[in-house]
């Protein structure tokens, strides 16, 4: 990693952290964000801001994304002052935000036909596991491309796996999002019916740990809704996002996922109460008011 000139675009919950622990490494970082009170920040720590995509690839062989949703990618990447347009020959491009698969396999198809590499490498661990460098990461791309984005990768996660070609890490974070975005319902929906029936769910949880139903969502998202606590490590409306995409995927593929679908409706009511800054875990308020 020691001057490794990465460029990246999107310094969020999850951006900030992971490009910092890529500087640790000893990263030499080009950062841009459409906030700059973080891109300042960073900048007093030796990161380089750039005014606009188009900067961050002109000076970089690395490029990471960590962007809100597909229509942020496709702006950045192949807008006006977008990644294309300042992209050295034979760089690499990692997309590792939550991406709909179909425009994963245009916007690598797009990076390839400029001479470069693309992989997409979507994420899991929330802004824990980014702090702590402990994410997990599905990798979709060629082989060698793969091999290329490693040692970056590593540097962020603990479990980094190639999943197959462009769009496969897509496809593996979408059925990611399925689990969390269910298994968050079930464990709010258990607490839920525990406090209605007047035993602490301080308690329940406690006796759950190691059997069937222990989970990492509830040992994090658990304790968040006994404690009340939904100050964003993941937003409800990022969830709800995901899950749509996951949707919008089966339906291409002609897959019906009845209980995503319900999910997805639960997030809505969520959303529409105010919730969707929240934490995801915040779905238990709605399993509470109903």
């Amino acid at each position: 990693m020691d001057n490794l000139h990465i460029g990246f675009i999107g310094l969020g919950l999850m951006g900030k952290p992971m490009a910092l622990n890529l500087h640790r490494s000893g990263g030499s970082l080009v950062i841009h964000n459409r906030s700059q009170e973080v891109v300042r920040e960073l900048a007093d720590l030796g990161m380089t801001p750039a005014a606009s995509p188009r900067e961050v690839a002109q000076q970089t062989e690395v490029v990471v994304l960590m962007l809100s949703d597909t229509p942020a990618v496709e702006r950045v990447l192949l807008g006006e002052k977008g990644v294309l347009e300042g992209l050295r020959a034979k760089s690499l491009v990692i997309d590792m935000g939550t991406t709909a698969v179909m425009p994963t396999r245009e916007f690598a198809r797009a990076v390839e036909e400029a001479g470069s590499d693309y992989i997409d490498a979507p994420v899991s661990g929330g802004q824990i596991g980014a702090i702590e460098a402990g994410l997990t990461i599905m990798a979709g791309g060629r082989t060698d491309a793969f091999e290329r984005a490693k040692p970056v990768l590593s540097v962020l996660g603990g479990n980094v796996t190639h999943v197959g070609g462009a769009g496969a890490g897509q496809v593996a974070k979408a059925a990611n999002q399925i689990i969390v975005g269910l298994t968050i319902g079930a464990v709010a929906e258990a607490l839920a019916l525990t406090q209605a029936c007047g035993v602490d769910a301080k308690n329940v949880r406690e006796a759950l740990k190691g059997g069937f139903a222990w989970s990492r969502i509830m040992e994090l998202h658990g304790q968040r809704m006994i404690d009340g606590d939904f100050e964003p490590g993941g937003r409800s409306e990022t969830q709800r996002k995901d899950l749509q995409q996951a949707l919008d995927l089966a339906e291409a593929v002609g897959v019906e996922l009845p209980a995503t679908r319900l999910c997805r409706g639960l997030y809505d009511e969520l959303i529409e109460q105010g919730g969707g800054n929240l934490d995801h875990s915040a779905l238990f308020n709605v399993i509470r008011r109903r």
